[in-house]
């Protein structure tokens, strides 16, 4: 009686750890989803008049590789977004953990982009796709992104 009493409370240990252990990557895989989506959301937000706040999106939360990246590359966006008078807005769609390897979450956020500029005064809408990369080790910083890629218009 003895043993089979073990071998049940091992296995409800077992299970129970197996399940905090899902609990626990259910919880980080949805932080890594929103830390993405929040970026994605930031950097597909821009108005020119206001360039300065949203190189300051595109650096929020990022690691200070990426950032410096983005100062390096900052002057050469504004002269294309200024002369085109680019606005836009963004919501986002949904985010997905792709994987995880290591604290490294790579997420595929889609963000519906509502923009102006000199070429479409009257608008256009486009669903974006975002592969960012938020490192858990970090502190939940963001370290590399991609986009843009495969950009549908929606109208």
């Amino acid at each position: 009686m003895t043993i089979s009493l073990s071998i049940v409370l091992a296995g409800f240990l077992i299970a129970a750890h197996n399940g905090i252990s899902d609990r626990d990557a259910a919880a980080d895989n949805h932080h890594a989803e929103q830390v993405a989506t929040d970026y994605a959301v930031g950097a597909s937000t821009v108005n020119f008049a206001d360039f300065n706040a949203w190189v300051g999106r595109l650096k929020n939360n990022t690691a200070p590789a990426l950032a410096n990246k983005f100062d390096a590359t900052a002057p050469k966006l504004q002269e294309v977004l200024t002369p085109l008078k680019w606005t836009s807005t963004a919501q986002p769609i949904t985010a997905k953990v792709m994987t995880e390897s290591n604290g490294l979450y790579h997420v595929d956020v889609f963000i519906n982009v509502s923009s102006t500029n000199a070429q479409t005064p009257d608008g256009a809408q486009t669903t974006v796709t975002y592969q960012v990369t938020v490192d858990r080790n970090s502190d939940w910083k963001v370290s590399d992104v991609g986009g843009m890629d495969g950009a549908l218009p929606l109208k």
